[in-house]
């Protein structure tokens, strides 16, 4: 992968956004499912957020990856008072969401099948209640590790859309990569870390389903690490002017 594949003189966080062949069921889905539950960039994003869905919903949250979408599906069946937004770029598993949702006839879930940060930009401030950010793309060799996700710019977009209290959870089987979301997050004026001894971290909340990556993660002898942080009530105004 070359700086070329960057999007808008953004370094790329994801890799690969296809996989196999698509069926002609798959196909169907993408042309006919996916535009239902798409959210627009194109058009103006609405003042209130909650908008979004129908019939109405009582908060939005965000799913940044959601990779086979367990998690967001899982979040959705949970909570169907609170509309969720999907961002993931690898287009099998949209397709897989795409294709659950339409056999339960979900309404209070949307997707957007690419690039998170342009949606960021979009969303109106302080408009969501919680955002999940679940096994990024690890990015282990060192000249890659610019290409990781939760960095200080991500977390500034983030800071402008979580209203304060709004938690954002991520979760990483990578050691350095916690550390690296650490000294990014720590410093940070906008997140407060939650944990206040090891189990917080070691120990995945009730409220947090497992995922794929998580179980290969424990098969191959790897520790997931459950990060949660909180928006605080810090001014809007200072993120607005440090983000992209």
């Amino acid at each position: 992968m070359s700086d070329e594949d960057d999007l808008a003189g953004e370094l790329r966080t994801f890799g690969r956004r296809r996989g196999r062949t698509l069926s002609v069921r798959q196909s169907e889905l993408v042309a006919h499912e996916l535009p239902r539950r798409a959210v627009d960039l194109a058009q103006p994003a609405p003042s209130a957020l909650t908008a979004l869905f129908t019939p109405a919903v009582g908060d939005v949250w965000l799913e940044i990856g959601f990779g086979g979408g367990e998690h967001l599906l899982w979040q959705a069946r949970e909570n169907p008072a609170v509309g969720l937004i999907g961002c993931e770029p690898f287009l099998d598993g949209v397709i897989k969401v795409v294709d659950a949702l339409a056999a339960e006839q979900r309404t209070n879930v949307r997707i957007h099948a690419d690039d998170a940060r342009p949606l960021l930009r979009w969303l109106p401030p302080a408009s969501l209640g919680r955002a999940f950010i679940l096994y990024p793309d690890p990015w282990p060799k060192r000249r890659h590790q610019k290409r990781r996700l939760v960095a200080t710019p991500l977390l500034d977009l983030l800071a402008r859309v979580l209203r304060p209290g709004a938690e954002l959870r991520i979760a990483t089987d990578i050691p350095d990569y916690v550390r690296t979301i650490l000294l990014a997050a720590l410093p940070h004026p906008a997140f407060v870390w939650c944990a206040t001894r090891p189990q917080d971290w070691q120990q995945r909340p009730a409220d947090w389903p497992t995922t794929r990556y998580e179980q290969k993660a424990l098969r191959e002898g790897r520790r997931p690490h459950y990060l949660v942080f909180q928006r605080t009530d810090h001014p809007a105004a200072e993120i607005l002017r440090r983000s992209p």
